[in-house]
């Protein structure tokens, strides 16, 4: 009995619930031949005949009697332990999941998915890990189950999905001066101080970069390294921030504070997710997954109804509508 072939359990099932070879066979989408072969081996390994005939017919013996509900039983659950999980409902799991996510998504987009979790998945919890992990395989070695943002390159076997392209637009409080000018040029969008946003803390980017190819520098007055600071920084004094255009749309409400675009030409934030192939097949990290997407496409749905025709509007604030004529980006302003 040491090396019994376990698949004998689903031919002894099929043989004691059909007491027939050739409906077995035909239950288990085998030949007859093979099934007579099986039962051969059953009667070898139990040394008891199972079926005998009788007549045409076969009938089981007492032992075959005997085994045939254990034999069942076993076997539903051989088959159940192989089938994809039924049973457990997601979305009303209990499982904590960590994430890194990206500040500027912190701020912007985390409270929505908090809020949808709570009606769809109200046993579902989010711990936030700190960005310190960016340095070490955070997904590999199971420290983080998501990580979402601005993503760079990491391990071959990480699964990633894009999720949107964002765009970045400038931010000013209602009483700055670009939030009364109806065009905002490179030179005037220079000329005022600024808040960079920078977890590292470097003071130098891609704005940085573009005005420097148009002759152009700004006065950095703080760097911080989130964008919720950065954001109240905005509306506390007279500096500019950035923030995501279609996400950041619900704070810059709150704050009352007045976007508009920057008349640069800047590459697109590509905002994706990614996550190990472990959790690939959870159906509750595919929940949440699934909620992610959800809440990035209501984000953008709903900031491009809200939006009014002039980029430059908010609601609840005196800002005007800045747009970009009258001067090139590329001619120096």
């Amino acid at each position: 009995m040491d090396h019994v072939d376990l698949n004998l359990i689903e031919a002894l099932d099929a043989l004691l619930a059909e007491n027939s070879v050739t409906k077995a066979a035909a239950r288990l989408h085998t030949s007859a031949p093979a099934m007579s072969r099986a039962l051969a081996r059953l009667r070898r390994a139990f040394d008891d005949p199972l079926l005998v005939r009788a007549g045409r017919d076969l009938v089981p013996t007492p032992r075959a009697l005997e085994l045939r509900a254990e034999v069942h039983a076993v076997a539903t659950r051989a088959r159940a332990l192989f089938a994809p999980s039924t049973t457990a409902d997601p979305r009303t799991a209990v499982r904590m999941f960590d994430l890194q996510v990206d500040d500027m998504l912190s701020t912007t987009f985390i409270p929505s998915l908090i809020d949808d979790l709570r009606t769809q998945a109200p046993g579902i919890s989010l711990r936030l890990r700190p960005e310190s992990l960016e340095e070490v395989p955070a997904l590999r070695e199971g420290l983080v189950d998501l990580e979402i943002g601005v993503l760079r390159p990491g391990d071959p076997e990480i699964r990633s999905e894009t999720l949107l392209t964002e765009t970045l637009v400038g931010v000013v409080r209602p009483g700055h001066p670009l939030a009364r000018t109806k065009t905002v040029t490179p030179r005037r969008f220079a000329a005022t101080d600024h808040v960079v946003l920078s977890r590292r803390g470097r003071v130098h980017g891609p704005i940085d970069e573009r005005l420097a190819e148009l002759g152009l520098s700004r006065r950095v007055v703080a760097v911080v390294p989130g964008v919720a600071t950065a954001l109240v920084l905005a509306r506390e004094t007279d500096v500019v921030s950035v923030a995501p255009a279609r996400l950041g749309r619900p704070m810059l409400d709150t704050l009352g504070l007045c976007p508009f675009p920057i008349p640069l030409v800047l590459p697109p934030l590509t905002i994706s997710m990614a996550w190990h192939p472990r959790n690939h097949h959870d159906r509750t990290h595919q929940l949440l997954r699934e909620r992610i997407r959800h809440i990035m496409t209501t984000a953008v749905g709903a900031a491009a109804q809200a939006r009014p025709s002039s980029p430059g509007s908010s609601a609840g604030s005196s800002c005007s509508a800045p747009h970009q004529r009258g001067e090139s980006p590329r001619a120096g302003g």
